[in-house]
């Protein structure tokens, strides 16, 4: 399921001048394949992040330049109350977002985000552009 994931993000946004993952948290899987197979700009964050490559920020009260040239901004498995202010970013910047959650979580934004069935790979995405 994750070499699907990844797959997606590899042909709709392999053009962005940069794409940056939120709540990165443990799980480096994604971004590392997305570093290795693209030649743009891929930003990890966290708000603990335990990895030098891994950039310190609060998704709440973001540093605006992280996401400022980014084509798509997504996060695995966000706590869903930072659903919110995950859309509030893409937003903003114009970036696509795109959200992996649990599978048992809902989805808690303010507005209407599809329902994207990739292969094996399960998300929600919603396009500001």
């Amino acid at each position: 399921m994750w070499s699907d994931f990844t797959e997606y993000i590899i042909k709709y946004y392999s053009q962005s001048p940069s794409i940056v993952e939120v709540a990165v948290g443990h799980f480096l899987q994604v971004g590392c394949n997305l570093k290795d197979h693209l030649k743009v700009d891929i930003i990890m964050t966290d708000i603990k992040p335990y990895h030098d490559w891994i950039i310190l920020d609060d998704i709440r009260q973001p540093d605006l330049k992280i996401y400022k040239d980014a084509g798509l901004i997504y996060s695995i498995r966000p706590p869903e109350e930072l659903h919110p202010y995950l859309e509030k970013i893409s937003k903003k910047t114009g970036a696509d977002l795109i959200i992996k959650p649990l599978s048992t979580d809902s989805i808690q934004t303010g507005g209407k985000m599809d329902l994207v069935n990739y292969k094996k790979a399960v998300f929600y995405k919603k396009s500001f552009k």
